[in-house]
């Protein structure tokens, strides 16, 4: 055979085609058991048998999407389409896949796509006009922006003119500072499910601005050799469980530091309970209490998946965009020791990222869509040599000789990152150099994995996993205040 003739794709026989059905209906089974990643394995056996039907695609999509695979997720849905002109379940998956990465226009072109083969269904109408609306919002703020050249919301708060009414009994600041007692009347407060009060509230969040802004992009961490530290992964408003924690891990406090990786908020329904209870503890505690942006700090993220719906109902649109102003200017990762690099995401595209130049990353942004800032925060570690394409459409995927690489020209032991569930809540990759820690038990009230949280002293810098289940909460779903355009995920 010539060297530039193509293959001739193999042409299924009888039994391949009877088996090909028999895994997809099993891989049917497991995603109805919400066991995302069997059924991934199952409908793809199906593909490798019978390659030309697009139901596997659609479904093995649809499963990628369960798995916040958005990338992959894509990438089967327009094969999907392009096996199927007519299969309308594809331009929905691919829709959903856009609109979880912020492509609104994209997502928005799927969905007319299906409301012309549809005219008359409800549900396509429904979709179209959401997205519609969405993308008309955005085109109008941008153009508000520049307008205004974006005058901050901090700068709009009044706080003098919000009053105290006689009949609130929840905690109050102590001259306007959070206290130790502060913060455990809130934690029980919170408990019993009732709201600070909005001027506390929006107190919080402009000192918490005031704070971050004067934090490097990269800060550094000191733990003396007898000393503690702990690191957490993703909370995701599971407010719960983030006591939980505390319950096993003794409170914050100057002799029992915490780190946070990011995502703090999103899909669980206790996410204004546990970003206030967060941001107090880092006021309270400013040099022993640190937070480090996730990709759910990010007005897109809290648009699709429930904290700005959270906030507007619990509060107001105004402090909805308080938030993003703040998330802003979260610090992107933190250097324990000189030895031991902590980020949400991940290593990079390329290989001589330095420390120096992470400090140096002007972060005053929405995450950009390329470069460090949106790898630290997107990125993913993989099995295999070199790097892929993430598998969530933005970031990269790096593999053990990446790490390695970039822990040799920076000096460094191992890299902690969270952004990804594990069954135990951690996993040690990559020769023991890249730490996964995820904090969120029981994801989504649907996924039975367990959390787990990183204990090191800072002498040897080992790292200690705990493991934990979950505990149970107040009867309010997940994604209960996400954009209605995600009940596709329900």
């Amino acid at each position: 055979m010539s060297e530039n003739a193509v293959e001739e794709p193999r042409v299924p026989s009888p039994e391949d085609i009877a088996e090909a059905e028999k895994y997809k209906e099993k891989a049917n089974e497991f995603f109805k058991n919400q066991n995302y990643d069997e059924a991934v394995a199952l409908y793809t056996k199906a593909i490798d048998l019978n390659p030309s039907v697009a139901i596997y695609y659609g479904n093995r999509s649809f499963a990628f999407l369960k798995t916040e695979c958005f990338g992959y997720a894509l990438r089967d849905a327009s094969k999907a389409i392009e096996l199927d002109r007519n299969y309308l379940k594809g331009y929905y998956r691919r829709a959903a896949a856009n609109m979880s990465l912020g492509k609104f226009k994209l997502a928005l072109k799927d969905y007319e796509a299906v409301m012309k083969a549809r005219p008359n269904d409800k549900d396509a109408k429904a979709k179209f006009t959401e997205c519609n609306k969405i993308v008309k919002k955005l085109a109008f703020e941008k153009a508000i922006a520049v307008e205004e050249n974006k005058k901050s919301i901090a700068d709009s708060i009044n706080l003098e003119a919000m009053t105290i009414e006689d009949e609130y009994s929840g905690p109050k600041l102590e001259d306007d500072k959070v206290t130790l007692k502060f913060m455990q009347d809130l934690i029980d407060w919170y408990k019993k499910e009732n709201k600070l009060h909005r001027k506390y509230a929006y107190k919080i969040l402009l000192d918490i601005k005031t704070l971050f802004m004067a934090q490097p992009s990269l800060v550094d961490i000191t733990v003396p050799d007898e000393n503690k530290f702990t690191i957490c992964g993703d909370i995701h408003g599971q407010y719960y469980d983030l006591l939980n924690i505390f319950e096993l891990n003794g409170l914050p406090s100057e002799s029992n530091p915490y780190l946070f990786n990011g995502d703090f908020v999103d899909r669980g329904s206790f996410s204004v309970e546990c970003i206030f209870t967060l941001f107090g503890f880092k006021l309270l505690y400013p040099n022993h209490f640190f937070m480090s942006r996730g990709n759910h700090e990010s007005a897109t993220m809290n648009h699709m998946y429930g904290f700005e719906g959270e906030v507007k109902t619990k509060y107001t649109a105004q402090m909805a965009e308080l938030f993003t102003e703040v998330y802003n200017w979260l610090p992107l990762a933190h250097c324990i020791n000189k030895r031991v690099l902590v980020m949400h995401g991940g290593l990079f595209s390329r290989d001589n990222v330095t420390l120096k130049e992470i400090r140096e990353i002007d972060r005053n942004r929405q995450p950009p869509d390329e470069g460090p800032m949106c790898e630290l925060l997107w990125s993913d570690p993989q099995p295999q040599m070199g790097r892929a394409p993430s598998k969530r459409g933005v970031g990269v995927q790096f593999g053990p000789d990446v790490t390695h690489k970039f822990l040799q020209l920076n000096n460094l032991d191992y890299i902690v990152r969270s952004h990804e569930v594990k069954q135990d809540g951690y996993e040690v990759g990559h020769d023991g150099k890249c730490i996964t820690v995820f904090s969120a038990p029981n994801y989504c009230d649907t996924m039975g994995n367990q959390g787990a949280f990183i204990t090191l002293k800072g002498k040897d810098m080992i790292p200690k996993f705990t493991s934990y289940e979950a505990v149970p909460h107040p009867n309010v779903r997940p994604m209960a205040y996400a954009n209605s355009l995600l009940k596709f995920m329900s």
